[in-house]
């Protein structure tokens, strides 16, 4: 019995492309994977800078291999801030139309501080998705508050902190004081951490790296209900990506921003930044 058999150049391009994009999560692993093993041999060294650098030279270089028309829509960094992966550089191997179109939210290395002085915590991580599908915005902070699924839609950032605590608390079948909150130990988290005590809470503080209690926030039994205060607009939106394939709630909006930065939302199709 014969068997036909199609080459690569005779398949159409879509089979090619649905078989790309079958194939991009493990590729993205080994990206991740190799720029975890780069900064891992600068822990302890106590330069963050180089942790950094490690991590996303490696990234990037591993990325350049993938089979994907690759755009970071989201990173650590601007076009002049090398050896950051900035805002619109383009990655992968970028056949002429042939793989898939993704966008990509990057951190080389969450917890620089945490790798750099031998800490445990730091991670490597990035979000990816089709096209369109991740917010685009310029390298500022984010005012963000994730929850786990049963919160879902009964958060606001707009509310009160001890409201909100006290939705959160009613919804998991506690008392506020049973909260465990995480809050990045910062200046600007002076007034939301007064609120927090003054509600009954308790409070988690972390010198680094709110992405992973985010992710945290949205597991049970994990210890952490929820994660509240800005931080970083990349870490944001790679929380979010997680928190959906968690089937968490997150909300968040942009803050900390310059008046350039503010113009260039609209270019980037961010109309309020409200």
């Amino acid at each position: 019995m014969a068997t036909k058999v199609q080459t690569q150049e005779q398949l159409p391009a879509y089979t090619l492309k649905t078989n790309f994009e079958s194939d991009l999560a493990l590729e993205f692993l080994r990206v991740v994977e190799q720029a975890a093993i780069a900064s891992g041999k600068t822990m302890g060294q106590g330069d963050r800078k180089l942790a950094d650098q490690a991590a996303t030279e490696a990234m990037r270089g591993v990325m350049d291999s993938v089979p994907m028309d690759g755009t970071i829509v989201i990173g650590e960094g601007e076009r002049d801030e090398a050896p950051m992966l900035y805002i619109g550089e383009k990655v992968g191997k970028h056949d002429g139309g042939l793989y898939p179109e993704v966008d990509i939210a990057v951190d080389p290395l969450e917890g620089t501080n945490l790798c750099a002085n031998g800490l445990p915590g730091a991670i490597t991580v990035l979000a990816a998705s089709e096209r369109g599908g991740l917010l685009n915005a310029p390298d500022c902070y984010m005012e963000k508050m994730v929850v786990g699924p049963s919160c879902r839609d009964m958060v606001d950032l707009e509310a009160p902190v001890g409201h909100n605590l006290a939705v959160i608390a009613k919804v998991l079948g506690r008392a506020v004081e049973d909260l465990v909150i995480v809050i990045l130990d910062r200046p600007r988290h002076e007034k939301l951490i007064a609120d927090v005590r003054k509600a009954g809470a308790r409070i988690r503080l972390i010198s680094d790296g709110d992405l992973s209690p985010g992710v945290a926030a949205a597991m049970l039994g994990s210890g952490v209900h929820a994660v509240m205060g800005a931080g970083g607009a990349p870490e944001g939106v790679i929380t979010a990506a997680a928190i959906r394939c968690l089937n968490g709630y997150m909300v968040g909006r942009l803050t900390g921003y310059t008046p350039e930065q503010a113009e260039r939302m609209q270019d980037m199709g961010i109309k309020d930044p409200r």
